[in-house]
């Protein structure tokens, strides 16, 4: 269910993330998952069973360290070894939207309904690359101004950098900027902090609702 932390009431630029957020798809989420945690296994000479005990060990007692905070996948893979350049390749070779997603009409209607009024901008654990095929496959990829990515700062959310430049890149203040994501942690807990207003989706169908949701809220 939606849930609307802020919504500025000067409102100018509206920050996305890009997967569960603009498209839901649990069996293309995991395929991401998966062929990481594969190669991972691959590289390192180890049973994929044993990568994965591996991966939830680290994130559960990352969790119980960090207030039961979650932790993202490169962050993940970072603590494990493996920089961010080279999840960035491995997400870039591995990942390939157009396996799993097609063109979403409401979506496309969606944005354009909303670029009319704000500035449009993806910040996603992606690549560039892959967020832009991702834009690109739903239809949506002329609505957005920019997509800032996982190898856009070589930072993973929830870090400080990809949102700060959503809003320079918009020339918008902090305060002028909404997060929309479907995690908590990762997309909306650091945009609140830092002054801006958060919005947590549950997939692309709460989506479909943010022109009614912002209309409301401004009255």
């Amino acid at each position: 269910l939606m849930k609307i932390y802020r919504v500025p009431k000067k409102l100018k630029t509206i920050v996305f993330d890009i997967d569960s957020t603009l498209y839901t798809n649990e069996a293309y989420v995991s395929h991401q998952s998966e062929v990481q945690l594969r190669r991972f296994a691959n590289v390192r000479g180890i049973s994929e069973e044993k990568t994965r005990t591996m991966f939830d060990d680290y994130r559960s007692e990352w969790s119980k360290t960090h207030g039961g905070k979650k932790i993202s996948e490169s962050n993940t893979l970072a603590a494990l070894g493996i920089p961010i350049e080279t999840t960035v390749a491995w997400r870039n070779e591995l990942i390939e939207p157009a396996d799993f997603l097609s063109r979403d009409e409401k979506l496309i209607a969606v944005l354009q309904t909303l670029k009319k009024s704000y500035a449009l901008v993806c910040v996603t654990n992606n690549p560039v690359s892959v967020g832009c095929k991702t834009l690109s496959v739903l239809g949506v990829e002329d609505c957005i101004a920019y997509v800032i990515g996982l190898d856009t700062f070589g930072k993973s959310k929830p870090a400080r950098e990809p949102f700060e430049e959503a809003a320079r890149r918009t020339e918008a203040a902090i305060e002028e900027c909404l997060s929309v994501g479907d995690r908590y942690d990762i997309d909306i807990v650091l945009p609140l902090d830092l002054g801006m207003g958060g919005i947590l989706v549950d997939g692309v169908s709460d989506v479909y609702e943010l022109p009614n949701v912002l209309n409301f809220s401004r009255k």
